[in-house]
């Protein structure tokens, strides 16, 4: 049986006596695993991805260093990459076979934030999905989830949903905002067509067989050669740990190229694609004795937390509904992230899914395995350095 390799932060033999007086905050993230090949890549497109993680990882380190909400701060960091048109999120998003792009967004808190302490403990998160002329869906999903009013619900999908979105405020775009030339063509391929014509409405419906200006701006935007993705797959997602000892968990996506029209995969699915909980720490006495050594605090030991954000094949995901299960083992089982996180992906792997995941605790241990050639993936702390990887065999540097 094939080991798969997890990332994790090479951690003291003894922990720091900090414990809870210093404050902790950590952020991990991932752009979609599975769908890139070292042998093609080229040193333009790998550093294009670093930067991009980078970028996001800056973005919602800037909230967690100001002391603001996990959930403010993994919403910026999926924002940013949703922006980058070289992730499957917002303005990369990939096609379904009708050529069309329906973008999926979820949020789940481990408890409630600070700054809306009117939010139930009960309401957990949101789940969007079927979106066509929402920009940053990961925005809507985090103000429904602050509005029961609106939406009382856990999941909501397609017209209805950006209804309700401008009538909180947010201005809905044209559905040829998330069209990209590279994305166009690895729909048509992947149909067995040719690569144009493009889709009416489009700067380069207007020029397909010539060299006109429009294409050129179309290119210096996204170049074809810097896509490291062919028929991408998976999503982009955030993790974060906030000085309260919240956990939120934000996943946003395209969905898999080519999916049939109406396709729901697991970003959406509470359980499958994203998961995030608090619950009662039943420590030891031994654990107990070692806590109060160590100077961790009675809340700290009283409470254990864990989010995760996943990125695959959604399918599989959510028939083994795999956030869920990897907070499970942790919970019952007393497991570290790193292991429940690995079971959880080896199960995958045996029947036929492909995908990582990234995992989060009270404590900031972070896990992200995965069962494929890479995963985009990005890790910063209090220090603000932030390390990235893309290959299975890396480490975050």
């Amino acid at each position: 049986m094939t080991t798969i390799r997890v990332d994790k932060e090479k951690q003291p033999l003894l922990p720091q006596k900090t414990g809870r007086s210093k404050a902790k905050y950590t952020l991990v993230i991932h752009g979609g695993a599975g769908t890139m090949s070292r042998n093609k890549s080229t040193e333009a497109q790998l550093k294009a991805y670093h930067d991009g993680l980078r970028a996001a990882l800056q973005a919602g380190y800037r909230v967690l260093q100001d002391g603001g909400e996990a959930m403010d701060a993994a919403v910026a960091v999926v924002s940013a990459l949703e922006d980058n048109i070289l992730f499957n999120a917002g303005k990369g998003a990939v096609f379904n076979t009708a050529g069309k792009n329906e973008l999926e967004a979820s949020i789940m808190l481990s408890k409630p934030p600070a700054s809306h302490p009117h939010i139930p403990p009960s309401r957990r998160g949101f789940g969007l999905t079927l979106l066509t002329r929402i920009r940053n869906p990961s925005q809507l999903a985090r103000e429904l989830y602050l509005t029961p009013s609106a939406a009382p619900h856990a999941f909501l999908s397609g017209e209805n949903a950006e209804s309700i979105a401008e009538s909180l405020g947010i201005t809905l775009v044209d559905s040829s905002y998330f069209f990209s030339e590279a994305r166009w063509k690895e729909h048509r391929r992947g149909l067995g067509l040719p690569e144009i014509p493009f889709p009416p409405g489009t700067h380069e419906a207007q020029g397909s067989n010539s060299n006109s200006t429009a294409d050129e701006e179309e290119e210096e935007e996204s170049p074809p050669s810097t896509s490291l993705d062919m028929f991408p797959t998976g999503t982009v997602g955030a993790v974060a740990l906030d000085v309260r000892g919240c956990i939120c968990a934000v996943t946003s996506t395209g969905g898999r190229t080519n999916k049939l029209v109406g396709r729901i995969g697991d970003t959406p699915i509470m359980s499958a694609g994203y998961w995030a909980e608090e619950w009662e720490n039943k420590s030891s006495w031994l654990e107990k004795a070692w806590n109060r050594i160590i100077g961790r605090d009675e809340d700290h030991r009283s409470k254990a937390a864990v989010g995760i954000s996943g990125t695959g094949d959604g399918d599989y995901f959510i028939r083994q509904a795999t956030a869920s299960t990897i907070a499970r083992r942790v919970q019952f089982l007393n497991e570290p992230v790193a292991t429940a996180a690995q079971v959880a992906i080896e199960d995958l792997r045996q029947d036929g899914g492909v995908g990582g995941v990234i995992v989060l605790d009270h404590d900031g241990n972070v896990a992200t395995p995965m069962n494929c050639e890479g995963m985009y993936r990005g890790l910063i702390r209090e220090d603000g350095v932030p390390k990235t990887a893309i290959f299975e065999d890396e480490v975050l540097e």
